[in-house]
């Protein structure tokens, strides 16, 4: 009915970490049982996002598996065959009343302050009756008889837990006219012919699952381990919002977040782990879960602390020699991208050029897309910058450029952005009559065209020592 958002990606998540942890099979099946509320391309998109969030499932409808198909529309005659069963063994009976009938009763629990519940009525029903509609044609459903006498069951997460759903609930309707079944049915009767072993889910699931052991009751079926996730909640206690889509996987993909920063704020914010740990991989993330640590209380989701989180795992990312060769890929489409309009010299988007702006500016970023930012133009466009503009900051301008281009030339590449500061301070006591102020705007422009952004130091040595003897000898002749 949706795109994966960040509460599908979390209980995805800890599905995935649990079966890795017990070498079990983490199984994507699609619920596309109502089809008034399928989205086009919806079920695809979860599978690629799953994928993209390095979480594939072992079995879905994409891979395939043993206990197919994954998609509950391409399992209607089992649906049906297990309804069948249930009419048969009177756990559940035929529904002739109108959706009109439905509303109305509705309307009037509604009105009298009470919560919405079927009657019941069609329940009471003799076999003639049944039969005498039947042979009216009358459209019909199938609903499920809920008993009293709820047996408790332990959740994973919750402990022992029943609900007496019978005295709060109408019989529900578990095969539709259209002869797709309801999401009790149909994950009833799919988990016994899959062989699921263990169920986790949302805890807005929780008060159904009596009602779901009094469906395998029925069948005479042994159910799964269920267990409960606590909901994951805005920081100030707020449901994640969907409407903005400022939750949906796509977005943060497009906007550069890493998947491993994702699966790492999710699970930080929430439990089943003996420790806070701020930039857990996946590999420690399954070998630390522990079910019986997750707490029943919600998880609240600080999604402002995410770009932290980013640049935690960026940072590895740049670190490590394999993973670094992608991001180098990736800096160049963007940098051809953002600036290619404006005559990106080819050498800037040499390989060991781009590697040098990685590697020094690791830590320093949140997002890969934060080298493209105007703070870092001068990386990617060379300045055109004349000699006679920078006459205008200092008279001494040759001097200048000869000072740095010989520090340059001569220690440059081994010094640190302090180290520089202190050799440039020192320079511009070798100068007449050139403030050290004067002395930085000379060079920041002679470096970047710009009059603001980094510390000249920093852009030295980001930009390296060739860089920076090739831009000021240029300006110095044009």
């Amino acid at each position: 009915t949706g795109f994966l958002h960040l509460g599908g990606l979390r209980t995805a998540l800890y599905n995935y970490i649990f079966a890795k942890k017990h070498q079990g099979t983490f199984i994507l099946r699609v619920e596309d049982t109502d089809q008034n509320r399928v989205v086009p391309g919806a079920a695809e998109g979860i599978e690629d996002m799953l994928d993209w969030a390095g979480i594939p499932p072992d079995e879905s409808p994409r891979r395939g598996g043993s206990f197919g198909p994954y998609q509950q529309s391409r399992r209607l005659d089992l649906y049906r065959r297990a309804s069948d069963v249930l009419l048969e063994r009177g756990a559940a009976y035929r529904c002739f009343c109108t959706p009109q009938r439905l509303e109305l009763l509705k309307k009037e629990a509604l009105r009298s302050q009470q919560t919405p519940r079927y009657d019941n009525r069609c329940r009471h029903l003799t076999p003639t009756e049944v039969s005498e509609k039947l042979s009216q044609g009358l459209d019909w459903i199938v609903r499920f008889r809920l008993e009293k006498g709820v047996e408790p069951f332990q959740d994973l997460v919750y402990g022992w837990n029943k609900h007496e759903v019978a005295d709060v609930e109408g019989d529900p309707v578990i095969l539709k006219g259209d002869g797709f079944p309801t999401y009790h049915l149909a994950n009833v009767v799919d988990d016994h012919y899959m062989g699921i072993s263990h169920v986790l889910r949302g805890t807005e699931w929780l008060t159904s699952t009596s009602k779901h052991l009094l469906l395998y009751k029925a069948f005479g079926w042994d159910p799964p381990q269920f267990g409960h996730l606590p909901l994951l909640l805005n920081k100030d206690g707020g449901k994640l919002s969907k409407r903005q889509g400022d939750i949906f996987l796509e977005r943060f993909a497009q906007d550069g977040y890493l998947p491993e920063a994702l699966l790492d704020i999710i699970t930080n914010c929430g439990s089943g782990f003996t420790e806070k740990q701020t930039g857990r991989t996946l590999e420690e993330l399954i070998s630390q879960f522990e079910i019986g640590r997750i707490t029943t209380h919600s998880a609240l989701l600080d999604l402002e602390k995410l770009p932290e989180f980013n640049r935690i795992h960026l940072t590895r990312h740049i670190e490590n020699e394999g993973l670094r060769q992608k991001l180098i890929r990736e800096l160049q489409l963007l940098v051809e991208h953002v600036y290619g309009d404006q005559q990106v010299d080819q050498e800037v988007l040499e390989k060991e050029y781009v590697e040098r702006v990685l590697l020094l500016r690791k830590g320093h970023i949140s997002l890969l897309k934060n080298l493209v930012s105007s703070d870092y133009s001068y990386l990617w466009v060379r300045p055109s910058v004349s000699r006679e503009q920078l006459q205008t900051i200092s008279a001494e301008v040759d001097e200048i450029g000869k000072l740095v281009l010989g520090l340059m030339t001569r220690q440059a590449a081994v010094l640190t952005v302090e180290e520089l500061n202190t050799e440039l301070r020192s320079l511009q006591k070798q100068t007449k009559e050139t403030k050290y102020s004067s002395m930085m705007k000379l060079l920041r422009l002679a470096l970047s065209g710009q009059q603001h952004g980094p510390s000249v130091a920093e852009m030295m040595v980001t930009l390296g020592p060739k860089e920076v003897c090739g831009r000021i000898h240029k300006a110095l002749t044009s």
